[in-house]
């Protein structure tokens, strides 16, 4: 909530009665009468719910229509010059058709220096295209043929350097399942090749896009203890912020605000600078289901999820999350064509169900995955979410649903050896042994196989069990059913 109440405080007077007048226009009354409580009265959300007679689905869902609304408001004034300046780019013909050649150069000429200022290479190309035409025979025409070639080429960087990008933050969906050695070198290989294609021109568009990498990389792929570069994190950020602030008409960069703050946050929480780390959470987090939806084309926002689990498990608060999530996945809809996307997600609410006591409704989560997702070329994975499902299955002592699972399971250890899945079997002891019929000296066992577990070495691969405290509670849960 912090961050819209700021984004309203913020509003212009008229900026504010324009988006009052047209909620109220729209018969959003108590949408405008929220704005008002915020931007007048300044009221508590407590007080606000109650003001307006709304719970707390209720009122977390208007609040997130009205920041909607507001975001939609100002990204149209703040593209209003654009749309102008490309309106100008398609009116070119009725120029070089209607005018004398003097009056049809200048105005191109005009058109090219708004057009560098947003660094637009595509209505660049446009423009020398017809400024060489309008220059045939003279000496000027080998010049602009030279920035036309120059700017064809540059708008084939920037879509290529963007391709780039979505590959490597695909690729690293895989890497993240499996942490394979080849995954790891072909994202090391995607990301110089982004830094080859920016370094050839000097373009602040070029460099966005580059950080948006570059940053990423040193964070989750890269062990910076002993590494020195060029530019520091902090560097790259502050520049980025700085070129945002210097275009910051540009509805691009508009749209990857959210980019930065969501690297900033996860730099910042990598080196524990914990009080823009709180305020740098709640903010992404406000805003979860929209960085998941929009945002996978230029970083990995389901990292956040891990993020967000590895922090409420180490403030104890990881039972809040099931309530939580009600909130902020209200109308998100995971992308199923994407497995690594729909692997983390599923097992971040199955886990957030498994922390609340809701194992039925983690189970359906999991066997719905499972039965809409073929997991056979991650062996592996399949194996690990299969047994986050007994899991389940042991807490809640179905024992047929149960037993038929942990079968399969069994089977897929002998085909993949057990030396490679140690701790699959033990996991399967334990949870034969809390399902069982004896009922006494069942916490021994379990803490003893426990111990042989904690004895070893953490698994590469993603593991639903990475993210389950092996406590005192986790063997109550298990006997106690």
């Amino acid at each position: 909530m912090s961050k819209l109440k700021n984004i309203i405080k913020q509003l212009s007077q008229q900026d504010y009665m324009a988006i009052y007048n047209s909620l109220i226009e729209s018969n959003a009354e108590k949408s405008a009468l929220l704005l008002k409580y915020i931007k007048e009265r300044q009221l508590s959300d407590t007080k606000i719910m109650s003001e307006l007679n709304l719970n707390s689905n209720a009122y977390y869902t208007m609040r997130s229509r009205l920041n909607q609304k507001i975001e939609e408001h100002l990204l149209q004034q703040m593209e209003t010059p654009r749309i102008t300046l490309l309106k100008k780019v398609a009116t070119i013909n009725e120029i070089l058709f209607t005018k004398k050649r003097a009056i049809a150069i200048a105005t191109l000429k005009k058109l090219e220096k708004e057009l560098m200022d947003y660094d637009l290479a595509n209505e660049l190309t446009i423009i020398y295209k017809n400024l060489k035409k309008l220059h045939i025979g003279t000496p000027e025409y080998f010049s602009y043929s030279q920035l036309y070639n120059k700017h064809v080429a540059y708008m084939l960087a920037v879509d290529k350097t963007e391709d780039l990008l979505a590959q490597y933050f695909r690729k690293y969906g895989d890497y993240i399942l499996t942490k394979q050695d080849a995954d790891k070198l072909n994202l090391q290989l995607l990301k110089q090749e982004i830094q080859n294609v920016a370094n050839l021109y000097k373009s602040h568009r070029l460099y966005v896009l580059m950080c948006c990498v570059e940053i990423f990389h040193r964070i989750f792929m890269v062990d910076n203890t002993n590494q020195s570069y060029e530019e520091s994190i902090e560097t790259m950020l502050e520049k980025v912020s700085g070129i945002f602030d210097m275009y910051y008409l540009d509805a691009t960069y508009f749209h990857l605000k959210p980019v930065f703050e969501y690297l900033r946050f996860e730099y910042m929480n990598s080196t524990e600078t914990h009080n823009s780390y709180i305020a740098g959470y709640q903010d992404l987090n406000d805003n979860l289901s929209t960085l998941l939806t929009n945002y996978g084309a230029y970083t990995y926002p389901y990292q956040f999820l891990i993020t967000k689990l590895s922090k409420h498990l180490k403030t104890n608060t990881e039972k809040a999350l099931y309530e939580e999530n009600k909130h902020i996945f209200f109308d998100y809809e995971v992308d199923k064509s994407n497995v690594p996307a729909f692997v983390l997600y599923t097992v971040y609410r199955a886990l957030s169900c498994y922390y609340a006591g809701k194992y039925d409704e983690a189970a359906r989560m999991i066997n719905s995955m499972l039965n809409e997702q073929n997991l056979k070329k991650l062996p592996m994975i399949q194996m690990e979410v299969k047994l986050f499902l007994s899991l389940m299955y042991c807490i809640m002592k179905d024992n047929d649903l149960f037993t038929q699972l942990i079968n399969s399971i069994q089977r897929q250890v002998r085909l993949i050896g057990k030396s490679e899945c140690v701790h699959i079997v033990i996991y399967s002891k334990i949870m034969k042994t809390a399902i069982s019929e004896a009922k006494k000296g069942k916490a021994a066992k379990i803490q003893a196989l426990l111990q042989r577990l904690s004895k070893l070495e953490a698994t590469r691969h993603f593991s639903p069990f990475h993210f389950i405290k092996k406590d005192k509670e986790f063997i109550e849960r298990l006997i106690g059913g």
